[in-house]
């Protein structure tokens, strides 16, 4: 007998609730797959963490250089 068969015959006689949380636990391991596969693509592709953070790049506006308030290094917060 196979593992669907089992698990389907097991399954026809849980109540509806506990049929849910079977295909609640099936959707989650699914899930988990998937980003588990999602995971593995980008490390085999390469993928760099400027590229998965490309599209935050210049979203904040800030001082074209940060270092030119040099009062912190007198121990002054403002």
């Amino acid at each position: 007998m196979s593992i669907e068969k089992i698990i389907i015959d097991k399954l026809i006689i849980l109540p509806p609730d506990k049929q849910q949380e079977a295909l609640d636990f099936v959707e989650f391991l699914l899930a988990k797959m998937q980003k588990q596969e999602f995971s593995a693509q980008q490390i085999k592709s390469g993928v760099s963490a400027l590229t998965l953070a490309q599209e935050y790049v210049g979203c904040v506006e800030a001082a074209s250089d940060l270092s030119t308030n040099k009062d912190y290094m007198n121990g002054s917060d403002s």
